[in-house]
């Protein structure tokens, strides 16, 4: 996830295209750079880190009245200045900036070579500008080359592209990746999002999948798929600039929610073949897989809770023996492992200080590691013999949403993978795969239920306590809902296992306490329902979230997830708790995306 800029008007580009970059800076920040034209050159100045740091290097006053930005989110290559935007082609002579990923960027790279073209990065993104140089090459008419190179593009883009050959006109073209145009008096606009552009107008124009655009500095132009004009379909923006950064929610909480329906996509693309799994970094560890005798989970925090998910998984699908364990924990207890073990790490930021010490105590031992982060080029991802990236982008609420559920659905796909490569056959693996492709509408339907969550949260308004109950799967997703309502509305939350209500914590049930029950696991969930009606029979007010099939009439606060196979149903279940937490801290007038005492990264011990 990265985010975009471009301007050509009657005026200088420089002071829109940093004031939009800031704007969209939650989109990347591992590097930045812009290009601006005249007639007689394209000039790029770009540089890893924070925008502040382009900043730097610019000089105060650029006369250029052409020009286009990027904030880079890091997905192919480390963040470096070679790998930030915008890439150029040999000669200097054409400009490209790209959000989204190229899945058939090694294939489109090999073919370029074998012609000629020389890659000074490790992007993907390198070879859109290689390739349409290669068109324009042999016919010098930009919008064709444009045409024919994104037909050979798999995976999503958003492109904004300058030359010298027109130094006042700016290309761009869409697919699965946001991009925003907008016009006003000074010239025309491009953006991956609407807060970039409301400085300078309110009438937007969201480009659709497969549209490309013509910009200059006296309007714009839009077509089709096959290249086709086609009138452009403006819309007046209702936000303020704050607003909009958050896309119209109130919080970045809320917002980074609802993205994970996207984030989730982004996650799984290229991962299957029919019933293969496709993770070329586990395939290429010289390893006898045979040889790995246990497995250990290892995290903090929520990303601790989606390591019990999936052992529990791991277990079912392969036979094996596994735990999990917190890395805090794992980092001083002399662990026994050796190199016939398996560790796997789990870390949003690839940064936490427990857990890269515990994947530097399990090198020392000899282990196999493999590491599940969302940032590239972080202390965790290097020090791994293998790591797999979940696409979440740049979480700016500390509560962790959309980090969480793309960990859940990689360390499934993972644990699927690992079964193949131990020669184990998992049952129902064919709709397995269908629903895991399913996720991002089944989470967008799960959303649908927003009014209702609302509503019964409101019963948490007065509450200091509340208990989260589930069984199986369902335990730890009880965990994690408990832990988000800590975190942001600080309700007094705890999660059991709920038959083991009846040993101790039911002693904590009284007339209208508040029970979020989780009773999803079919071979489980009649013997949860007894669980419930326990709480129920002291007075307990119970939210219970459950699939289509159970019969639940006796109770009066239901939320049902779309049905799908079992083993997934923790992704929709964590959506709804997310929400609830959410809907509670409103209530009580918290300051939700920045929680006391906690920080996003935990880098310290």
């Amino acid at each position: 996830m990265c985010g975009i800029t471009g301007f050509t008007g009657k005026q200088p580009a420089l002071p829109f295209l940093l004031q939009g970059l800031s704007k969209l800076e939650y989109r990347g920040y591992d590097s930045a750079g812009v290009t601006l034209v005249n007639s007689k050159k394209l000039t790029t100045w770009k540089t890893k880190g924070r925008l502040s740091e382009l900043e730097k290097l610019l000089e105060k006053e650029l006369p250029q009245s052409c020009g286009i930005g990027h904030t880079r989110w890091a997905t192919h290559g480390v963040p470096s200045n070679m790998n930030a935007h915008p890439h150029m082609n040999e000669e200097g002579t054409i400009s490209v900036v790209h959000n989204g990923i190229v899945e058939n960027y090694t294939t489109l790279k090999e073919e370029l070579i074998q012609v000629g073209y020389h890659f000074h990065s490790d992007t993907d993104s390198e070879v859109i500008v290689q390739l349409l140089d290669f068109y324009y090459k042999k016919k010098p008419v930009m919008k064709e080359a444009l045409q024919k190179t994104i037909r050979h593009l798999e995976g999503s883009y958003a492109l904004c592209i300058t030359t010298i050959f027109e130094p006042n006109t700016i290309y761009v073209a869409k697919k699965e990746s946001p991009m925003v145009l907008g016009r006003s008096k000074e010239g025309t606009f491009c953006a991956s999002d609407a807060p970039a552009l409301l400085a300078y107008t309110k009438e937007i124009l969201p480009l659709q999948d497969g549209e490309t655009a013509i910009l200059n500095k006296d309007g714009l132009e839009v077509f089709d798929s096959k290249g086709r004009p086609i009138e452009p379909r403006y819309i007046t923006f209702p936000y303020d600039i704050q607003s909009a950064q958050k896309g119209g929610y109130d919080s970045y909480m809320l917002k980074e929610i609802h993205e994970q329906p996207s984030a989730i996509r982004e996650t799984l693309r290229g991962r299957f073949r029919g019933n293969q799994i496709i993770l070329p970094k586990i395939e290429e560890l010289e390893i006898d897989w045979n040889s790995i005798y246990n497995t250990v989970f290892i995290a903090c925090g929520t990303a601790y809770h989606a390591c019990i998910y999936a052992n529990t998984i791991y277990q079912r699908y392969t036979g094996k023996m596994s735990y999990v364990m917190p890395a805090s924990e794992f980092r001083y207890c002399d662990p026994a492992v050796d190199e016939h073990t398996l560790c796997i790490f789990v870390s949003q930021s690839g940064e936490t200080a427990d857990t890269l010490a515990a994947l530097k105590l399990a090198r020392a031992k000899g282990c196999v590691t493999v590491s599940v982060v969302n940032v590239l080029g972080s202390s965790i991802a290097r020090q791994s013999d293998a790591v797999l990236y979940t696409a979440a982008g740049p979480e700016i609420a500390v509560a962790s949403t959309k980090a969480y559920t793309t960990q859940l659905v990689l360390l499934h796909v993972l644990i699927l993978k690992l079964a193949q490569l131990y020669g184990i056959r998992v049952k129902g693996i064919g709709k397995l795969i269908k629903d895991l492709k399913r996720l991002p509408e089944l989470v967008e339907e799960t959303l649908a239920n927003d009014k209702t969550v609302k509503k019964y949260a409101g019963m948490l308004k007065d509450e200091h306590d509340a208990y989260f109950i589930g069984r199986q799967l369902d335990y730890p997703s009880a965990l994690e809902g408990a832990l988000k309502l800590k975190e942001v509305s600080y309700v007094h939350a705890d999660a059991y296992y709920a038959g083991e209500l009846k040993h101790g914590p039911i002693a904590l049930i009284e007339k209208n306490t508040v029970v979020i029950a989780l009773a999803t696991q079919p071979e489980i969930a009649s013997k949860t329902i007894s669980n419930i009606k326990e709480t129920v029979a002291r007075g307990a007010r119970v939210i219970l979230i459950t699939d289509q099939d159970m019969e639940a009439k006796e109770f009066k606060y239901v939320i049902r997830i779309p049905d799908m196979e079992p083993q997934l149903r923790v992704i929709p279940v964590a959506v709804l708790t997310q929400l609830i937490a959410y809907y509670a801290a409103k209530e009580k007038g918290c300051d939700i995306d920045k929680p006391r005492n906690l920080a996003k990264s935990v880098t310290v011990e």
